[in-house]
Parts: structure tokens; C-alpha cells; sequence
């Protein structure tokens, strides 16, 4: 797909988004690239912010650029779960998943996936749903035996979402995998976006989620970060609980072929436009 014009662009770039006389720089840069993105945590509640991000993943797909959404469903998963009275019980963060929880978490996350995809065709973007039920391309394995039905990638077959990339459509991935028997497995949203970040070798891994960034001791927002220096914030304890785990995914992206992992907050306007459009960016860019 060639790049379209400015006249063309201004036909659909958002007001409130980054200067369209620089876009085209932008879509040079990234145009033989891939970028994954997670829309994830409390921003998925939010209609509005929703809305936002689909219109931004419209913008980027009529630009031609290669985007991979990796979405959650935690919020949604949690709202399910208390409509059927079944109570949840996590270990360090992460959701204990019996058979009766797994079901749910299956159906929930299939459903959003395609309220995702949904939402991109009617503004005129084609997008492809990856999950359990259909197109599944993750592999995996049992992360612990205590967390029941939870896994962590072992493969992923990125055949089809090169595939769907070729043909100019977006991959909607959920966090499932499927185990031994075609056993179903749910995956936290940042491991496998990283996973699949890794696998594609990616330019960029975007988490979207409803903090800035990483902050410093004083609790100024970092506009960017190496490895080992966030390291040191968790050995500090100025990175500590639910960050933990998100921060050891980025380290674990781009120690492994992701040139740069981005953590910024997806309740701001055109929030990936401004990270992707702008030297500046948006949130905090983790790289070597």
C-alpha cells in the first residue's frame, strides 16, 4: 500500500493530534515496520476512551503503517465474574483460573475482541480477530500449577498475523492460548503482547494504560529509560506492585529484539498519535 497524500490525510487526521505537516516523515519512518499495541487496564471501561482509541487505529491503518493490537479485559473480566457470583482470588497480581473462571475469561475477552474489530470496520478499517475460537496462534504452556488455567507463551505462529498485514488488516489479538487437548489458557495482556512484540521484532511495543509512564523518586514522569536503569527503580522500590510485573515485560521485550517499549497513558486524547508523530513522545520510552 503506497503512502497517502497530505491531501489525502487531511481528509481523515484528528484535530487535536500531533502537526499533520510532519506525518509523512513519521510514516516513512515506521512504514517498513511493525508496531504492537496493548489497550489494556482501566481504559477499557471507559466508552469514550475507547472510542479514541479505535479512531486512532483507523488513523494509523489508512497511513499504512503495520499495527498489532494485543487487547485485556481484567475490568471486564472482573464485572463478569461478580454478575455470576464467582469470586476470584489472585496470587502476586495474577487471577487464579479454575474451570469455572476460565470459561468466563474465554468469552469475555472473545466478545471484546470482536467489539474491537467491529468498531474498525464500521469507520472503514479491516481488522482480523486472533483468539481460542478462531485464527489461535499462541501456543502455550502452564505458568504455574497454582494459578490453574493461566499460561505463558511457548509459541506463537506469526504467519497468520504476517498474513493479515499483507492484506492491510489489522490483527485484534486476545491473551489466550490454547494448551495441551486444546485446553484453553488465559495469558496476562503484557506477556503476550511482549511475546509477540519479540516474535515480530518489532519497531515499537506500546502499552497502553491509565498511568503517564515510569516516574522517578520524586514522582516526575521519565520521557526515557534503559534497562538496567529500570532495574534499579524496582531494586529501589520506587517501581514496586502492579508495575512490576508490566516493567519486567518491557525489559524482557527489548533485551530480546523490540527496539523500544513505550508505557503511556491511553485516557489522553490521540495519545499514540502524539508517541508515534513526535520526537517528543508520549509516556516513557523504554530502549538500550
Amino acid at each position: 500500500m503506497s503512502s497517502p497524500s497530505l491531501e489525502e490525510i487531511k481528509k481523515f487526521w484528528p484535530e487535536k493530534a500531533p502537526s499533520i505537516n510532519i506525518v509523512q516523515k513519521y510514516v516513512s519512518k515506521y512504514e517498513k515496520e511493525k508496531i504492537v499495541i496493548k489497550y489494556g487496564g482501566n481504559v477499557l471501561i471507559d466508552r469514550s476512551v475507547f472510542n479514541n482509541f479505535i479512531s486512532d487505529i483507523n488513523v494509523l491503518n489508512k497511513l499504512g503503517l503495520s499495527i498489532i493490537v494485543v487487547h485485556g479485559g481484567g475490568p471486564r473480566i472482573k464485572r463478569e465474574l461478580e454478575k455470576k457470583k464467582i469470586v476470584s482470588k489472585f496470587i502476586n497480581g495474577l487471577r487464579v483460573t479454575n474451570k469455572d473462571i476460565i470459561d468466563t475469561v474465554e468469552e469475555v475477552l472473545i466478545d471484546f475482541n470482536a467489539d474491537i474489530v467491529n468498531s474498525l470496520k464500521k469507520l472503514g478499517s479491516d481488522a482480523v480477530s486472533f483468539h481460542t475460537k478462531s485464527n489461535n496462534i499462541i501456543e502455550v504452556e502452564p505458568e504455574r500449577e497454582e494459578l490453574g488455567f493461566v499460561g505463558i507463551p511457548k509459541k506463537i505462529n506469526s504467519d497468520l498475523i504476517e498474513d493479515a498485514l499483507y492484506k492491510n488488516k489489522i490483527p485484534i489479538i486476545a491473551p489466550l492460548g490454547l494448551g495441551k487437548n486444546d485446553q484453553t489458557f488465559n495469558i496476562n495482556g503484557d506477556t503476550a503482547a511482549s511475546s509477540i512484540a519479540q516474535k515480530l521484532k518489532s519497531r515499537r511495543l506500546i502499552l497502553m494504560t491509565n498511568v503517564e509512564g515510569v516516574y522517578d523518586d520524586k514522582k516526575n514522569l521519565i520521557p526515557e529509560i534503559k534497562p538496567f536503569d529500570l532495574e534499579n527503580l524496582i531494586k529501589w522500590k520506587i517501581v514496586a506492585e502492579g508495575m512490576i510485573p508490566k516493567i519486567e515485560n518491557c525489559v524482557n521485550a527489548v533485551e530480546n529484539g523490540v527496539r523500544g517499549v513505550v508505557i503511556l497513558d491511553g485516557r489522553k486524547p490521540h495519545s499514540i498519535l502524539h508517541e508515534i508523530f513526535s520526537d517528543t513522545g508520549s509516556g516513557t520510552l523504554i530502549r538500550k
